[in-house]
């Protein structure tokens, strides 16, 4: 019999993480899951780390910064991770197609396919859905700073404000040694294709393929991507003529100011950054 250990961001979804862990226990047969809270990222893959030397199966209850923290772990220890979406975005979760609810998930930690996934090397930091800089990370703080407003609005509302508020900046980007140098609003480098709580921003991302979908949106009348930002949730943005998307395998981001770099609504450094897929890296529970 499989056991599972949860490793639980408690602050998740305002205590939601704690909850659907609780629940997960009753749905699982008894005494296969232990739930663990973590403290902090590296308490999360502290006990990740032991649980898959243990023999267990790694089980990231929270949101994707979270998830992301435990399957660093949970690769370099060579074990399987599965993903019990309770964030505010569970936009890896959404990729994979896993459900949100306590006993959809239960249902595929038991009888789930082991997937193997790519995932993101940046900054030494283990990614799981993508790297941005512009206008989105400029958003992702916006997020963070946690603004009064309704919760299912609130990544439409920093984005537009991001918009308002912030400029193009020149980009020189180095994808596989080829240079692409433009000015433009923001570049996603995309593993998984969806962030923001569900904007498909990069539609053509596949977590399989051994590539990096690399978005540019090029220097263009904000006014226009405010009144066309609709077009995120359905991917076809993509058709707009000032939205590119090349792929590679390592991709170095460079601005020609210190913009924010985010990671999967982390911060994670500024400026400039070199970002590597790891191909078929981390091994996870998938629906049958």
């Amino acid at each position: 019999m499989t056991a599972y250990t949860a490793v639980v961001n408690p602050a998740a979804g305002h205590g939601a993480g704690a909850q659907v862990a609780a629940e997960l226990v009753t749905l699982l047969p008894r005494g296969t899951l232990e739930v663990v809270g973590s403290r902090d990222g590296a308490h999360a893959r502290e006990v990740a780390t032991r649980a898959v030397g243990d023999g267990r199966v790694v089980v990231a209850v929270g949101g994707d910064g979270h998830t992301g923290a435990v399957a660093g772990a949970v690769a370099a220890a060579g074990g399987v991770l599965g993903i019990v979406p309770a964030g505010r975005g569970n936009d890896f979760a959404r990729q994979l197609g896993l459900p949100t609810d306590p006993a959809g998930a239960a249902a595929v930690l038991r009888d789930g396919h082991e997937r193997a996934v790519d995932v993101i090397d940046a900054a030494g930091r283990l990614v799981l859905g993508s790297v941005y800089a512009g206008v989105d990370s400029v958003a992702s703080e916006i997020v963070a700073a946690r603004p009064r407003v309704p919760g299912r609005v609130v990544y439409p509302y920093a984005a537009v404000r991001a918009l308002l508020t912030t400029r193009p900046a020149g980009f020189r980007l180095v994808l596989d040694g080829v240079e692409w140098a433009e000015r433009g609003w923001s570049v996603v480098v995309a593993n998984s294709g969806w962030y923001g709580a569900g904007m498909h921003i990069v539609p053509t991302a596949v977590v399989d393929d051994g590539l990096l979908d690399v978005l540019m949106i090029r220097d263009s009348s904000r006014w226009a991507l405010i009144s066309s930002m609709r077009q995120v949730y359905d991917g076809s943005h993509v058709g707009r003529p000032d939205v590119e998307v090349r792929r590679a395998r390592t991709v170095e981001l460079d601005a020609d100011r210190p913009l924010p770099v985010h990671a999967d609504g982390e911060p994670l450094t500024s400026g400039s950054v070199t970002v590597t897929v790891r191909p078929a890296a981390l091994r996870v529970l998938a629906p049958s």
